[in-house]
């Protein structure tokens, strides 16, 4: 089964690049210079940023669900990302360098299963889970932090 990876889209984080640190801190927005690769994954770009570059670190609904899977967490967004433009069943590095919870959401939000797996096992994962009709989407967390770091569809 072919799928795609998708990043968030940068339209909803562009008015926050270039904001003074007051303006950021009104809005809980953090700006975090990258002192290590990898350490800051962008999900708009879906790779680390580059030691020395100034990322945002924020909270985001990645799951807007009215059900009980309904979830948010931080997430980092390197400051004038540009969107990832995903090819069919390509992975990542960002992602093959991480311990990877990935979890199978139904059309309305429910999970209806779960896996963690070292990054290196994406492909073959993602295309078990999305083998299940019953599945509508896969989100990609970062298992260690627990942080939300991607989509996966089928493509």
């Amino acid at each position: 089964m072919d799928f795609t990876i998708v990043g968030l889209p940068v339209a909803p984080f562009a008015p926050l690049f270039g904001l003074e640190e007051r303006e950021l801190a009104d809005r809980g927005v953090v700006r975090r210079i990258a002192d290590a690769r990898p350490g800051f994954p962008c999900r708009v770009s879906l790779r680390d940023a580059d030691p020395g570059e100034t990322v945002l670190l924020l909270n985001y609904e990645h799951l807007p669900v009215p059900g009980p899977y309904r979830s948010r967490h931080a997430i980092y967004v390197r400051e004038h990302a540009s969107e990832y433009l995903p090819e069919r069943n390509e992975v990542p590095e960002v992602l093959r360098l991480r311990l990877l919870s990935l979890r199978a959401f139904d059309r309305v939000g429910m999970m209806v299963d779960a896996d963690v797996i070292p990054g290196g096992e994406v492909e073959p994962t993602i295309r078990r889970l999305l083998g299940n009709p019953l599945v509508e989407f896969l989100h990609l967390h970062n298992a260690k932090p627990g942080c939300y770091a991607a989509c996966a569809l089928r493509a």
